[in-house]
């Protein structure tokens, strides 16, 4: 396997970094503990969830289990974080481990085993299981920041209502191979 997996991987994950960060500016300090009921998180809770894993997963990660001893995932869930700065810190934690571990990866790590709770995975499906886990739970903050911004949401894709304008522009452009995230 070439290089554009790890890239394209990288790539991806720096998008939804881009989604949350977006969603989370949106967002008046005074409502990131929004919840809409006692069995959803807010989104304090669910940056402290993603950092925590974050931190666990990419620590280490070619030699130790992704579920670090020292993880208190439980704590993840209970909101503690008082400013958006606090939270912001808290979000970067996270992503700084996961870059900086990605960024290390060579291609002849991709078919290495690592454990995740005493299961084996490949990098590759390790990779891809942290990918669509973070996209879910920034899926969520996009939701909550929808509910809590309404009118005022600014969109973070294509505006409703003009697909059209959108792809008339990109077909106007010439065919040409690269990450569809690439500028």
């Amino acid at each position: 396997m070439d290089s554009s997996f790890l890239k394209s991987s990288i790539l991806q994950f720096k998008y939804y970094k881009e989604l949350g960060e977006k969603t989370i500016e949106q967002i008046p300090e005074t409502q990131l503990s929004f919840k809409s009921n006692s069995e959803t998180n807010n989104i304090n809770t669910i940056v402290k969830h993603l950092s925590g894993n974050m931190v666990s997963r990419w620590s280490d990660f070619l030699n130790s289990d992704g579920e670090k001893e020292w993880r208190n995932r439980d704590d993840e869930f209970i909101d503690t974080i008082k400013t958006k700065p606090e939270l912001m810190n808290v979000w970067n934690k996270g992503w700084k481990v996961l870059f900086d571990t990605l960024e290390n990866l060579s291609n002849e790590d991709l078919n290495k085993i690592i454990f995740i709770r005493n299961e084996g995975h490949t990098v590759i499906e390790c990779i891809n299981r942290q990918l669509c886990h973070y996209s879910y739970h920034i899926g969520q903050i996009v939701m909550i920041g929808k509910v809590i911004c309404g009118e005022k949401w600014e969109t973070l894709s294509i505006q409703k209502g003009d697909s059209e304008n959108y792809n008339s522009l990109k077909f106007s452009n010439e065919k040409e191979i690269k990450n569809f995230l690439e500028k």
